[in-house]
């Protein structure tokens, strides 16, 4: 069982791959949700006060992070190295764009500041499930195999 939660999805079935695939976008988008919940009665904390309260902590971030972080790793070992970008990164930074796109700024004329935010943070997404999923990718038992069969022949 281990191994077929661990081998390569190019030499499964494709309707597993796909599967597997799509289990992965939908905990991706499932993390983000419970991490960073949308809370649609942001409120001033106080009267004419730019700042709003809200539902996102910096133990959601964390674990949000770590879930991603994990999901990269997982499909990194297992798929190639694009479709963990794919996979993990697409479905926060979409949710990301959602709902910053559908919150009200302030009206002090920040309000178009949320593009820069959400272009960021989406970089800085993808940034560490690319590195995470090349980490994973580095102990894949095929991969070392095709290095000392390539270093033999020279």
């Amino acid at each position: 069982m281990t191994e077929k939660l661990l081998s390569p999805l190019r030499t499964r079935p494709w309707p597993e791959r796909w599967l597997t695939r799509t289990l992965g976008a939908a905990l991706s988008g499932a993390a983000y949700l419970v991490c960073l919940p949308w809370d649609l009665r942001n409120r001033p904390e106080t009267a004419h006060s730019t700042v709003e309260t809200t539902p996102v902590t910096g133990l959601g971030v964390i674990a949000l992070a770590v879930a991603l972080l994990a999901l990269a790793a997982y499909f990194g070992h297992r798929d190639a190295l694009g479709w963990p970008l794919l996979l993990v990164a697409v479905p926060p930074a979409t949710l990301m764009h959602i709902s910053l796109s559908t919150h009200p700024g302030p009206p002090d004329g920040f309000a178009n500041a949320w593009p820069l935010s959400w272009a960021f943070f989406s970089f800085l997404i993808a940034a560490g499930v690319l590195v995470a999923a090349a980490v994973a990718r580095q102990f894949r038992a095929d991969l070392v195999d095709e290095e000392l069969m390539l270093a033999q022949r020279s």
